[in-house]
């Protein structure tokens, strides 16, 4: 299991008793090892898919030991040890986290400044604030954990929220939505063109068509159905005959449903193109792209650009 980033404190404090310098790869690379990390644990994302959870876990150990005067920067991506740092592992401690570093004047110093800044630009009261950093201190997973999380979940509840609404709509606007949907992913060309190519044709289970690109190079043959079950694979035969009278190449099923294991199985052992798309993933491509939702607010998260310092 991959340890918490204030595990990771007195470990990785401990690998700079010898004095030497070492960079981030080095460390993440100990750390792994120590802690008997499989490759997959070593190469799990964080939920924004943009940076290994080790790699961030190991950073933000480094950036509290380093603000409570444990280990220093001597140069550009080199870190080592300080004095102070050496006298702490002299002390024997049998766990660094933030409590402990709390002891440390260095690390109170810049705690108290942080806080108070912190303050003066929040709307929160001081029961907030108190609460806040009782959380802090009770959390296992870094600031880039915590809003990737919070993001993962707010995701997922707004997911099942519109699944649930188009659940309520009526067949012919769920039809619309997928032909919306495909559009903003790049199919069909203009709305327009797209509803050249989109009839009823009520044929054999297809409910529409769509041009691949906007040259209409390829046709690809469309299924879309409101399911509150899992959907037989029978449906999912029907459609496959279906195309195959056509001469179809390419088509796709979306349900606000699930699809069976023997769907998939049969999909990947057939001619036609076939995917499959559930009520999760249309969700999830609904968001991405844009389609029923509105973007409430963004935060921007930005880092220091090493580069611009150098003289």
């Amino acid at each position: 299991m991959i340890p918490d980033f204030q595990t990771i404190m007195l470990p990785l404090l401990e690998v700079f008793a010898d004095k030497k310098e070492y960079k981030k790869p080095e460390l993440v690379e100990i750390i792994s090892n120590k802690f008997n990390l499989t490759e997959e644990e070593r190469s799990e994302l964080l939920p924004s898919e943009k940076d290994y959870v080790i790699w961030n876990r190991v950073g933000w150990a480094m950036v509290y030991l380093k603000k409570a005067g444990l280990l220093d920067t001597p140069k550009r991506g080199v870190y080592q040890i300080t004095e102070s740092g050496l006298n702490i592992l002299k002390l024997n401690p049998q766990r660094i986290d933030i409590k402990y570093l709390e002891k440390i004047q260095t690390f109170q110093e810049w705690r108290n400044t942080y806080r108070n800044n912190w303050k003066e630009t929040s709307s929160f009261d001081k029961k907030d604030v108190s609460n806040f950093q009782q959380d802090e201190f009770e959390s296992n997973k870094t600031p880039e954990e915590l809003l990737d999380y919070s993001y993962s979940q707010l995701k997922k509840e707004l997911a099942i929220e519109l699944i649930e609404k188009i659940k309520e709509c009526s067949p012919n606007f769920f039809e619309r939505l997928v032909v919306d949907l495909l559009i903003k992913m790049g199919y069909g060309g203009s709305r327009k063109e797209a509803g050249k190519v989109i009839g009823k044709s009520s044929d054999g289970g297809i409910d529409g068509i769509i041009n691949e690109d906007k040259l209409g190079l390829d046709t690809i043959y469309i299924q879309a159905k409101k399911w509150e079950n899992t959907v037989p694979i029978a449906q999912i035969r029907d459609f496959a005959g279906s195309l195959l009278s056509k001469k179809a190449k390419k088509g796709i099923f979306l349900s606000t449903s699930d699809f069976p294991k023997s769907a998939y199985d049969f999909v990947s052992s057939i001619e036609p193109k076939i995917v499959l798309i559930n009520g999760k993933e249309l969700a999830e491509l609904m968001i991405e792209n844009g389609v029923g939702v509105a973007t409430k607010m963004n935060y921007e998260i930005k880092k220091m650009d090493s580069d611009y310092f150098e003289e």
